[in-house]
Order: C-alpha cells, then structure tokens, then sequence
C-alpha cells in the first residue's frame, strides 16, 4: 500500500558511505594538485559557492562510489510499496543529478545550487515549504540531520550511533534505525598499513654494522628513529590511498582498501595525515636534527612519488629503493655514525631489485588477467608487455647486490671491523639463496605484489635472516 508521505533520503553517508565534497576536492586535486591554493578563494562565495567550483571541475563515475548496499535495498523495498522518494542532499545539484540518474531509485533531486547550501536548517525550511510540518520521512546519519528530523514525520537513522539515534527520537515522533557498519581500530590499522612497519627495521642496520648494538644510548636513539619513520610512512601510505582513490576503485583486489572501500571516510585520512606527519618530526627532533631532516626529506619525497612521480617507469623505482635507503641513512644519522659506500651500494642494489620485483609482480599479474602486451597498467608508467624486462633487469640487480657483499668481505677495511671475516661468507650465501629464491617465485608467479611483506610470511625468509644475524655476530 502507497505510504502517504514521501520518503527524503540524505546522500553523505547515507545513501553512499563518502562524502562527495571531499571526493570531489580530491578528484580536482588529482587533476591539477594547483588547484588546492583555488580552494580558499572559491569559499569566499560560501560553501555553496564552493562545491559548485568543485562539481564542475571534479569528473565524477557514479558507478565507482561507495554505496550502502543495507540502504539501497531498503530503499528499493520502499520504491516497491509505492513510496515517493526524494533524494536532498548538500551536495552540488550536479552531483546529486549524477547519482539520482546512475541509481535510478529517486522520483526527485533536491541539492545545493551554488548559492544556497542545502544542510540543516536550509535543507529543513526547503522540505516543510514543500512538504509542510511532519509531512514527510527523513533518512540521515548526521547531528546535522537533527534540524531537519525536527520536522519529519519520521526520522530513519543510518549507522550505528546509539546517542544519534536517542537524539533523532526526542526530535521526531517516530524514529527509525538502519544499522550499518562503521571503522573499527582494524580498519584503520589496515589503512595505516600497521602490517609494513617491520620494514622500518631497516633503521638497525647501522647499529649492527658499526657494532653499538650493545650500547643502550644508541639502541634508544634508533628506536625513536623506528618511531618516526612508522608515523611518517603511515602519512605516505594515507597519502597514497587519497590520490589512487580512483584506480583503487577500479583494481580487482585494491578496491576492498578502506578509504577506496568506504570503510574509513577520506575525512580521517586528511585529518591524520597532518598529525602523523608532526609526530614523527617530533620523535625525530628527540633524536637529533639530522634524523629530524631525514625524516622530513622522505615525508617531502614520498608525497611526490604519491601524487604523481610513480607514474613515471624507472624513476619510480629508483624512488622505492631510496625510501628504503633513507630508512638506513636515518638510522645512522640517529646513532651519530656514517653510511659506508659498502653499506650505500648494496643497500641500493638490494631495494633497486625488490622494487622491481614489486612492478614485475604487478605486471604479471596483469599479463595473467589477459591484458595485452600493450596495455598500459593504470596508474603506472609500464605497459603490461614490461614485465619480462623488469623481471630480467631485477634479477641482474639482485646478483649485483650479493658480489657487492662478496666484494667487501674481501677488502681490507673488512678485517678491522670483524676478528673472523671469513664467516661472512655465509652471510652472502644465505643472501644469494633469498634473492634467488624471490626471483624464482617473482618469475613463476608466486611472489605477491610486495616482496618484503612476502618475507615477513615466509618461513626460510625467517630461517636465512636469523641465521644471516647469527653469522655476523659470529664474525665480530
């Protein structure tokens, strides 16, 4: 039976789990990072004014949102029953005619104009001059939503806030609630990539190669240095997930990511990005103002490589291998010692031919998708048909990396540092193993799209670095 009244249904966070003023302030950005120093001057007419500027420039795929399949299906039961529905949102009226259009639920469109701004109070006096005094059901997941609840007939809460939902019941006479799942502390563990922090035990590696492990200063110094270099590449990472928001969407495992998934709103990303970025300076000044520069050098350098320059084949991997190699060069400045060529030249050699085990393993997997040899990967600077020459250029890297090692346990300096540098040897043979066997599984298609997390899954990847340890502790 036909309701009497029509149902009104936010868009923000109802009907999708995103915000389409932040979504479309990133799909600008995306397009000409410039453009951020518009933003201010385009608020001046307001924020109607704002996401007018914002809708026009923004290209917007409805099809790659992220809706709230619990409200879409309630909402077609709804259509089913003969409801009138009317979608009111404070989004641009273009948007909101996009996303009407593309679902094709919505009997009308009610939307911000450039210059009146359709939220709370606006958005309550527009749909009682319509609709009259309780003369309409209202579907929000907002306190802003509260105004206009005070004036439904119904209000249907969506989320899982129970002090909305007691609040939206004090303002209407009857309430409703669709429950919905929100971030969790696991979402946004996901989102800071919690799972790569072991890469940033690289900081170590120069408390081990200068032989200070034993002392207690510097072991603190480079436990901050960890610390700082943790809250700076969970900024990158957040950075990185905000600009690849479109091709996350349309990539087959990529899509499930929190913010591409709507599972944590663009709104924490931007807000955490910034305080992320200020504790790991502030833990870096604790350590010393060369650390604090190179943490500062890699914060800079991976939000370009974020924003656009791992677009650009080879320089992107030279990027890779030097994010891991800052990782080195702060733990040294950390602990007050200096990065040997050795040290510098294998480490690069080393990261130079994981990063490309990154790339062929993306590629590959494009190439077993069915893509063709042609093809440009998106997002990336290779086509699909790279992968055999990244591939052999890695493996060529990786061998580089082990007679570097071979090269310096025979050199004299080696000698003064270690009493038996012969054991050594054992060192560059369980590398040798490692590199190979990554290359053997990147080639057949096993590796995954990240070798060092591969590693840390992988159990000879435990067995070779333990016993690496062990063989240099043995040599010293």
């Amino acid at each position: 039976m036909q309701d009497e009244v029509p149902l009104v249904v936010d868009l923000d966070g109802t009907v999708i789990k995103s915000d389409m003023l932040l979504e479309t302030l990133l799909a600008v950005i995306r397009r000409g990072p410039w453009m951020v120093f518009l933003v201010p001057f385009w608020l001046l007419r307001g924020r109607a004014g704002l996401k007018r500027e914002l809708a026009r420039r923004a290209p917007l795929d409805p099809d790659e949102l992220p809706y709230r399949v619990e409200v879409l299906r309630w909402l077609k039961e709804e259509r089913g029953r003969g409801r009138h529905l009317v979608l009111a949102t404070a989004s641009d009226e273009k948007v909101a005619n996009s996303i009407a259009d593309h679902l094709g639920a919505f009997d009308d469109v009610m939307a911000s104009n450039g210059r009146r701004n359709l939220k709370g109070a606006a958005k309550r006096a527009a749909l009682v001059e319509r609709y009259g005094e309780r003369g309409f059901d209202y579907a929000g997941d907002a306190v802003a939503d509260l105004d206009v609840w005070s004036s439904a007939r119904r209000a249907i809460v969506v989320g899982n806030d129970p002090g909305l939902v007691a609040a939206a019941g004090r303002a209407a006479a009857q309430t409703q609630e669709i429950r919905t799942s929100g971030p969790t502390p696991a979402t946004l563990a996901r989102a800071l990539r919690v799972q790569q922090w072991p890469k940033n035990l690289l900081v170590f590696v120069p408390l081990v190669t200068a032989h200070l492990a034993g002392d207690p200063a510097a072991v603190g110094s480079s436990l901050i240095a960890f610390l700082a270099f943790c809250c700076a590449a969970s900024a990158i990472y957040l950075v990185n997930d905000l600009a690849d928001l479109k091709h996350d969407r349309a990539h087959e495992r990529k899509r499930a990511r929190p913010f591409a998934s709507g599972d944590l709103g663009i709104g924490w990303g931007m807000a955490l990005v910034p305080a992320l970025l200020a504790a790991a300076l502030g833990f870096a000044v604790l350590a010393g103002w060369g650390l604090t520069l190179a943490v500062a050098g890699y914060a800079v350098a991976g939000t370009l490589y974020s924003v656009s320059l791992k677009r650009v084949a080879v320089i992107d991997i030279l990027m890779i291998a030097g994010f891991y190699s800052a990782r080195i060069l702060g733990g040294a400045l950390a602990i007050g010692v200096v990065v040997s060529d050795w040290l510098f030249g294998f480490s690069m050699a080393i990261f130079i031919s994981l990063a490309l085990a990154k790339r062929h393993a993306e590629l590959r997997r494009a190439s077993d998708l069915g893509l063709d040899s042609a093809s440009r990967v998106p997002g990336r600077g290779y086509r699909v048909g790279d992968h055999r020459l990244v591939g052999a250029v890695g493996a060529l890297f990786a061998l580089l990396a082990v007679a570097v090692l071979a090269l310096y346990i025979t050199h004299r300096d080696v000698a003064i540092l270690y009493s038996h540098p012969e054991v050594l040897w054992l060192a560059a043979l369980l590398l040798l193993f490692w590199v190979v066997r990554v290359w053997l599984l990147a080639l057949q298609g096993r590796l995954g799209e990240d070798p060092l997390s591969f590693a840390l899954r992988d159990p000879a990847s435990y067995v070779a670095g333990l016993l690496t340890l062990l063989a240099i502790f043995a040599a010293t």
